[in-house]
């Protein structure tokens, strides 16, 4: 047998391992991830007469004169809904709304898990975006938050600007936003390690779907120019020679004689995938400046792998989406605490400043001591600032009081806060 055959055979075992295991979790010892939980006692006459009728229409009454009352008498303050059409499902694509439900739920766990957050999850058999546009806006008055997630570009684009515009409670689309805090938070602080800047560097993003162009814009929020950014897509260097751009690519297309990945990738100082698997040749990596950045995110293969993309480059800095190398990409840094924050304010939206307080906040707490229970939780000796350490770990106990405060203040700072910051007990 070959070493190839050997290791398509472990892989193969590991792959049905971990099958097994996951359809076991999702389906004992009851079916799901999530359950609705009572908060209040209902278990004698007097606590049912509350509960239910006839002293549920005190509240009704109270909230049908003025509806701000709904966050003091019921749960919409810390209830988000977690929302998919599930054409762009976690790298399984279209696979519809039915079959996105355990990510939904999944989300639901995380943002009870690390942000204290409720979560119903709605999955909608929506047949055009008009529809499920107008489904959400009829459901939101349930929710103090509306969480998009897993639609595909560009639809998520237009789908999340109406809904915004529609909608006084904050809408966020984390395949867009989350992606791109994280980004953002970890690209600052390689940089500093790298002793380069953002105002200098050319980057080269594979994807233009809505990670690739909300990473784009923030960081052009936070100070890169548009001609510095050359964006990839599946025909190449989008530039803008090209007749075949949508409106959102037209964003950032550039004047630029590059046209393939590899001739961008001689100028890049970052490398940020957001696409699929094995598309970066070490050879591209080893034609980039010195020390370069290279975030290949995509799960659960990334662009090259760390291995190959080390072997090549002594001074590099590496991210991927995986938890099983340094440097891990993850999402749960960022939706639940910015929501934490966003809900502690009662905002109207999550705007721009807010995300980069997430940003700024991810990014120094990164710099600070880490707490012995982090260690512990990944079993190891000890974490500092540097090439393998760029954004705290998801366990991080700290995460809970850092972000959300910050986001909080940056809404209030911002004019979307509606109340003074209070954080929410739980």
């Amino acid at each position: 047998m070959s070493g190839n055959d050997i290791k398509n055979n472990t892989n193969t075992h590991n792959h049905d391992d971990l099958r097994k295991k996951a359809l076991a979790y999702h389906s004992l010892p009851f079916p799901g991830k999530i359950s609705v939980m009572p908060s209040k006692p209902c278990e004698q006459q007097d606590e049912l007469s509350l509960a239910y009728t006839p002293g549920v229409a005190e509240p009704a009454r109270e909230i049908a004169k003025d509806p701000e009352l709904a966050y003091q008498y019921t749960s919409k303050g810390n209830l988000v809904a977690v929302i998919t059409d599930g054409t762009a499902v976690l790298g399984l694509g279209n696979v519809g709304a039915l079959a996105g439900k355990p990510v939904m739920e999944g989300k639901g766990i995380l943002f009870k898990q690390f942000a204290g957050i409720d979560v119903f999850d709605l999955e909608v058999a929506a047949d055009s975006q008009e529809s499920f546009i107008e489904t959400v806006v009829n459901v939101a008055p349930t929710f103090g938050g509306i969480n998009l997630e897993d639609i595909a570009a560009p639809h998520c684009f237009e789908i999340e600007k109406t809904l915004k515009e529609r909608l006084d409670i904050p809408v966020f689309h984390d395949d867009q936003h989350g992606t791109a805090i994280i980004i953002a938070a970890g690209l600052s602080n390689a940089l500093e390690i790298q002793g380069k800047s953002l105002d200098e560097i050319k980057i080269v993003c594979i994807g233009a779907g809505s990670a690739g162009i909300a990473s784009m814009r923030l960081l052009v929020a936070l100070g890169v120019k548009k001609h510095q950014i050359n964006l990839i897509d599946r025909k190449g260097v989008v530039h803008a020679e090209r007749k075949d751009l949508n409106i959102y690519k037209q964003e950032f297309a550039t004047q630029t004689d590059d046209r393939t990945l590899a001739d961008a990738m001689q100028k890049a100082d970052v490398l940020i995938g957001v696409s699929g698997s094995n598309l970066v040749a070490p050879e591209m990596v080893a034609s980039m400046p010195e020390k370069p950045i290279v975030f290949a995110l995509s799960n659960p293969d990334p662009e090259i792998g760390p291995d190959v993309a080390c072997s090549v480059r002594d001074d590099l800095i590496m991210a991927t989406g995986r938890s099983d190398y340094p440097n891990q990409v993850n999402n749960v840094l960022g939706f639940p605490f910015i929501f934490r924050g966003a809900l502690d304010v009662r905002a109207s939206t999550i705007n721009t400043a807010m995300e980069i307080a997430a940003v700024k906040a991810l990014a120094n707490l990164t710099k600070l001591p880490v707490p012995d229970e982090v260690l512990q939780a990944y079993d190891m000796q000890s974490l500092t600032f540097g090439k393998d350490y760029i954004i705290p770990k998801p366990f991080d106990p700290r995460l809970i009081s850092t972000i959300p405060s910050a986001v909080a203040q940056a809404a209030i700072d911002s004019g979307v806060a509606r109340t003074p910051y209070r954080p929410y007990k739980y």
